[in-house]
Formats: C-alpha cells, sequence, structure tokens
C-alpha cells in the first residue's frame, strides 16, 4: 500500500456511513462507549468538516475536522485509519492534509487524545503534538483527555 498514492477529498455520504462504522469499531472510541448513532451523529454534523482518505478509490481513513473548535483555532475531532491499512501513512497524511488547510486561516491546531491511548498519543507526538492541558475524568472515570497544540507554519 505504500506505493499507492493516498488522496484525500471530502466525504461522500455512501463514505460518511463507512467513516461512523470505522469509528464506532476503532479507539479510543469502542473504550469510551460511543456508540454508532453518536459516530454519524458526528459524521452528519454540518458544523464539521468530513474527510476521507482513498487508496485505489477505496476508503482508509477519515478524519473529522471543526473549523473553529477551541478558541476559534482549528480542532482534530476524529481521526481513524481502517485496522488493515494502519501503518502505511495514511493517518499522518491525514493530518498534514489538515495542517495545509488550516494553516492559510489559523496559526494553531489542537486535538484531545484519551490518556490510555499510548499508540495515539505517540503519534502526536511524532508529528509535532505537545500536551497543553488534562481534563481529569472527563470522559471515563480513570483516564483523562489530554489537549494538545501544535503550531501551524
Amino acid at each position: 500500500m505504500k506505493n499507492h498514492r493516498i488522496e484525500i477529498a471530502p466525504a461522500t455520504a455512501r463514505e460518511r456511513a463507512w467513516a461512523a462504522n470505522l469509528l464506532a469499531r476503532s479507539e479510543p472510541w469502542t473504550t469510551l462507549g460511543v456508540t454508532l448513532r453518536q459516530c454519524r451523529r458526528n459524521c452528519h454534523d454540518p458544523e464539521y468538516r468530513l474527510y476521507v482518505a482513498r487508496v485505489s478509490d477505496r476508503p482508509r481513513g477519515v478524519l473529522i475536522l471543526d473549523p473553529r473548535g477551541v478558541a476559534g483555532s482549528p480542532y482534530v475531532k476524529s481521526i481513524a485509519v481502517d485496522p488493515a491499512s494502519r501503518g502505511h501513512g495514511i493517518g499522518a497524511t491525514l493530518m498534514a492534509f489538515a495542517e495545509r488547510l488550516s494553516a492559510a486561516r489559523a496559526r494553531h491546531m489542537f486535538l484531545c487524545v484519551s490518556s490510555f491511548n499510548t499508540r495515539a498519543r505517540t503519534f502526536y507526538r511524532r508529528l509535532g503534538y505537545r500536551q497543553v492541558g488534562r481534563f481529569k475524568d472527563y470522559l471515563l472515570t480513570g483516564a483523562d483527555e489530554l489537549l494538545m497544540h501544535k503550531r501551524l507554519g
């Protein structure tokens, strides 16, 4: 898959359903108890921008971006990659896309990551995100949500 081109575009109606299913069966949403219904609601919320990463015209990853999420700065609400496609640069490509898209109008990008999601925390740190806040027991007792930030440009 590394030799295949990753293309990112706004999600089609069919891809929104695919994205909701992917999110509902991925971490951290499974541990947090986020339902398929909630994922569908997020994937159809007009406040958010939903993008799909495609490889060979097949959806492989999803990004939900809130363009005015934290104090008017963009916020990555959700990102997920199909389990069979992980480790091939799709997540990093989605994040780079979000940063390029947002850099034209914003100087900062934010996201939250669950304290128990060590793989995602490592991924975001590798991309240059740094923890700037902690919400103790925010969504799940015994787990914190970590607010991360990256300066764009």
